[in-house]
């Protein structure tokens, strides 16, 4: 199917601008390509160093033998649930590496922080830095530059920008994202939500409040909300950088370990793209269509254009306003819905959102991925059995409450819009209601805190959510008589029917 001729003309503006750019990156990555491996082009000290501490046998393959070597990043530590998984995965890698003939090699380790424990603690002013910190850290990690191919072990919110950005910085190498996958359910959002309101009213104690937590923060994996955590594997997916149908698989699932190995068989691969190539306009647009489609995370409207940058593209928020004018919201997933990410996956989850955004014409078909089927291969299930890591593809016969197809999308194509004044931009995500709620016409009490704001209102018929960034200073923004506060006032922009409030917003 063609593509959507406002997917298109996007595409198209971000190419022309990004032509000198791309240019030299790809030069970059042409000239690193075209060296010979680092056994034989580094100085005799340099190679005995780099592999002093393999066993015997690996020595003999990755010299003598010139086998492909992997080198592995991990954001492995245990504090982060969704990265205690990780620990045992270079294990496998490494033991499937030797079955196919090469090595592999933990390169080095990125710090990896949870926003979920440093909120409302000094710790979370460290977490936006803490990207490029990481993106440090794996170029660190690939710099030995004795590697063939290299696999990303990360998930969380900040870790995956800064691999994608440090892995751009060694483009020549095909790279694979593994991820360790989501805790199972535990106590549902609504009750959590009750618990907690009944916390903040004083009608249960800290004892009561804690237990509820615990229990909805149960185990090894990921949160089960889409954060910017799990909508960093809904884009990884989108990229052609995952196994395809990695992305939510339970950690202690039987297919968990597979996906792993099937990782390591993936990246070795004679067709397996270097993820600078990779990489291209298209792919980031593809990333940028399937964030509006999911309802993701707005953090990534700052980290996409840094990641789009270190590949050489430029993109900026005006271009995800103007997909957000025709990309149909097809997933509610908590905080969007009240599904969480396991109920997402069990209605067909990124497979199924890319098998309706390719067949909508929303999504480039024609890219590159680290399998040889391309990004199709990427609206299929994990299957069972060695090698045979991809099923049939996902049916899913009719809208479900938290899928929708393309005819039957939950909402307008109106998910996100971008406004500039002189003190910065700012960027909205907003929903319509359902039916059933009440629309109203009562101005709507701006509530500030530290170190953000929201403008709340159950009732009416707009829900808007913006992040401000600003150019060194806080916005100036015009008094609104809709909004009260005694320590600010934001601007209130007016449609027909509802008000949109305007707040800022943590990265």
């Amino acid at each position: 199917m063609s593509v959507h001729p406002t997917v298109e003309a996007v595409t198209k503006r971000i190419r022309e601008r990004s032509a000198a750019s791309r240019r030299a990156y790809l030069e970059q990555v042409d000239f690193h390509a075209g060296r010979d491996r680092g056994a034989q082009r580094l100085g005799c000290a340099n190679v005995a160093h780099a592999f002093a501490a393999m066993p015997g046998n690996d020595k003999l393959r990755v010299v003598a033998e010139r086998a492909p070597n992997i080198g592995v990043v991990t954001a492995y530590n245990d504090m982060l649930s969704a990265h205690a998984p990780l620990q045992h995965y270079p294990d496998l890698i490494k033991a499937e590496a030797r079955v196919h003939g090469a090595t592999a090699q933990v390169a080095g380790g990125v710090p990896a922080m949870c926003d979920g424990v440093t909120q409302g603690a000094p710790g979370m002013e460290l977490s936006l830095f803490s990207r490029d910190v990481i993106a440090m850290s794996t170029a660190v990690s690939l710099s030995h530059d004795v590697f063939d191919a290299a696999l990303m072990l990360g998930v969380c919110d900040k870790i995956v920008p800064g691999l994608l950005i440090g892995a751009l910085q060694f483009g020549h190498l095909p790279t694979v994202f593994v991820p360790a996958g989501p805790m199972t359910s535990g106590l549902s959002n609504s009750a959590k939500a009750k618990v907690r309101e009944q916390a903040a009213q004083g009608l249960v104690g800290r004892d009561t409040l804690l237990d509820a937590e615990m229990h909805a923060y149960h185990s090894e994996g990921t949160c089960t909300f889409y954060g910017t955590a799990n909508s960093n594997q809904m884009l990884l997916e989108a990229m052609g950088l995952h196994v395809p149908g990695t992305a939510f698989i339970n950690p202690g699932n039987e297919m968990r370990a597979e996906l792993t190995r099937e990782a390591a068989r993936t990246v070795l691969q004679k067709d397996c793209p270097p993820i600078g190539r990779l990489i291209d306009e298209r792919v980031i647009v593809n990333a940028m269509v399937a964030l509006l489609a999911t309802g993701g995370s707005t953090n990534h409207l700052i980290h996409w254009v840094a990641v789009a940058r270190a590949a050489g593209i430029v993109i900026d928020w005006d271009n995800f306003s103007a997909l957000s004018g025709v990309v149909p919201l097809l997933a509610r997933v908590y905080p969007n819905g009240s599904a969480d990410v396991n109920q997402f996956q069990a209605a067909g989850g990124p497979g199924y959102v890319i098998r309706e955004l390719l067949d909508g014409g929303f999504m480039h078909a024609d890219v590159l991925a680290v399998r040889a089927g391309g990004i199709r291969e990427y609206t299929r299930i994990p299957g069972s059995g060695k090698g045979a890591c991809i099923g049939a593809m996902w049916a899913c016969p009719a809208t479900t409450p938290c899928c929708a197809r393309t005819p039957r999308r939950f909402s307008p194509p109106e998910g996100s819009c971008c406004s500039r004044a002189i003190s910065g931009a700012a960027s909205s995500r907003y929903r319509r209601c359902p039916k059933t709620a009440t629309s109203s016409k009562r101005p709507q009490r701006c509530s500030i805190r530290r170190p953000h704001c929201k403008a709340r209102s159950r009732r009416a018929s707009l829900i808007a959510t913006w992040s401000a960034s600003c150019a060194g200073r806080a916005p100036r923004p015009t008094a609104c008589p809709s909004c009260t506060s005694s320590r600010r006032r934001w601007p209130c922009f007016r449609t027909r029917d509802s008000a949109w409030h305007l707040s800022p917003m943590g990265a």
